[in-house]
């Protein structure tokens, strides 16, 4: 078989995750953002439990004829017209989440938080969140800063950058694992696309709660 067949026009780094072992037919996966489905034909013709999300009408019209073409158990509500932002997936619904191009579409830095609260939100325990975005990473002095840490690229597109630092901190405040350095492609100095791989932890531990003035005097009595 043509490996384009089987694969479609899955990200390359995304089909590394698949040769580490880390994305399994047992897994639920979740498309957040997933435009008109580059990165689910192997999923779907390959039975995994696949969803999908984009705000675009059209986009989730293309993958649910993917879904019918390719997965004889696909239903039209597995691909949804939502933004990502505000998903209607329970909590921990997901073993694995792509987020594929699309975080760096944030409108302001209040949007990024919510989108990655809700990619946070509907993965579960010791999930797979797999992003990649465009950063800032290599090319710190060929952006021009626009405000809420969006940038002017040198190929003329606008777009929210994060850098490692960033990232490397919303992994710790997330409490989350990097499965692997973050890796950057530098593409012609133009732009940069870096992806990231966290796993969501099976336990948070949170700050422990200070004692209230008289507790300790109730536990001593008691």
């Amino acid at each position: 078989m043509n490996p384009r067949e089987l694969f479609g026009d899955i990200d390359i780094y995304l089909f590394d995750q698949l040769l580490k072992g880390r994305i399994t037919e047992d897994k639920r996966i979740l498309d957040a953002g997933c435009g008109t489905g580059r990165n689910l034909t192997y999923f779907l013709r390959s039975g995994f439990d696949v969803y999908a999300v984009n705000r675009s009408e059209e986009a989730v019209e293309a993958v649910r004829k993917l879904g019918e073409r390719w997965a004889g158990h696909w239903t039209a509500d597995r691909a949804r017209v939502e933004p990502v932002e505000k998903m209607s997936f329970a909590n921990d619904s997901f073993d694995v989440v792509i987020c594929n191009a699309v975080l760096h579409f944030a409108a302001n830095e209040a949007h990024f938080q919510q989108m990655l609260h809700e990619l946070w939100r509907v993965l579960r325990p010791g999930g797979l969140l797999f992003a990649r975005l465009a950063s800032s990473i290599g090319i710190e002095g060929r952006i021009q800063p626009l405000g809420e840490s969006r940038y002017k690229l040198p190929d003329g597109s606008i777009r929210f950058l994060v850098d490692e630092e960033r990232l490397l901190r919303t992994t710790e405040k997330l409490q989350g694992i990097l499965l692997e350095p973050i890796k950057t492609v530098n593409v012609a100095n133009q732009r940069c696309m870096t992806t990231w791989c966290v796993k969501k932890p099976h336990i948070l531990f949170f700050d422990p709660i200070e004692e209230m003035p008289g507790d300790q005097d109730e536990k001593e009595q008691a």
